[in-house]
């Protein structure tokens, strides 16, 4: 076992030499311009699933889409951590379009449909389990549990996609600039493409500004 970590730790500081190298002799400025800073375009907020890379699905580059990861890809207003990364990416770096991106076969999605004390996590994938609870009556009009399954992965994106539009950041900016758009995505390892859900951020926006409204600093 010992000889294996080390191959599999040597292996990345390989293919991180190959990468630098090639990087390189495509662009002698690359990392010149790398370390002049970023403007991303792009706040993605995905699942840690390790099948799932934001940037080699979508095509994007280094710098061009500043990333965000946790368990089945949950927007809670009390982590910190999403939110510090949401205010961060909105306020400082501008960004143009927040992604939520979830996936089919999403193993936290999975787990929060079962009916059974999960621990640590129980705190966790409450939220899902909540979603769960808002579209009850449309989740078990659907017979087949594999359908079902999709459909409430589905549904969290929109929810969360609908946390991210919850927060201060987001609707004081794009009151003023009309940025950013918040779009929910969901990942096929099926086919490997993404499922734009339609969000109408517009719409959303405005449904919950009643009584979320903060767009007054």
């Amino acid at each position: 076992m010992s000889k294996y970590l080390e191959q599999t730790h040597d292996r990345v500081f390989e293919h991180n030499g190959a990468w630098a190298a090639e990087q390189r002799r495509r662009d002698p400025d690359f990392f010149a311009k790398l370390s002049a800073g970023q403007t991303p375009e792009y706040l993605w907020i995905g699942c840690s699933d390790s099948r799932i890379p934001a940037e080699m699905i979508t095509g994007l580059g280094p710098g061009e889409a500043f990333v965000h990861r946790n368990i089945a890809n949950l927007v809670a207003s009390t982590d910190l951590n999403a939110m510090s990364v949401i205010e961060y990416a909105v306020r400082h770096l501008q960004v143009k379009h927040v992604v939520v991106c979830g996936h089919y076969g999403c193993g936290g999605v999975k787990a929060a449909m079962t009916p059974r004390d999960l621990g640590l996590l129980n705190p966790w994938l409450r939220s899902i389990r909540d979603v769960y609870r808002l579209y009850e009556a449309e989740l078990d009009a659907i017979p087949d549990e594999s359908a079902r399954y999709d459909r409430l992965v589905e549904l969290s994106v929109v929810e969360q996609c609908r946390n991210v539009i919850k927060t201060a950041s987001v609707q004081q900016s794009y009151a003023k600039n009309q940025f950013p758009i918040v779009h929910g995505w969901v990942f096929g390892f099926q086919d490997g493409l993404l499922k734009d859900l339609k969000i109408d951020h517009e719409a959303m926006l405005h449904s919950i500004q009643k009584i979320y409204n903060l767009t007054e600093a």
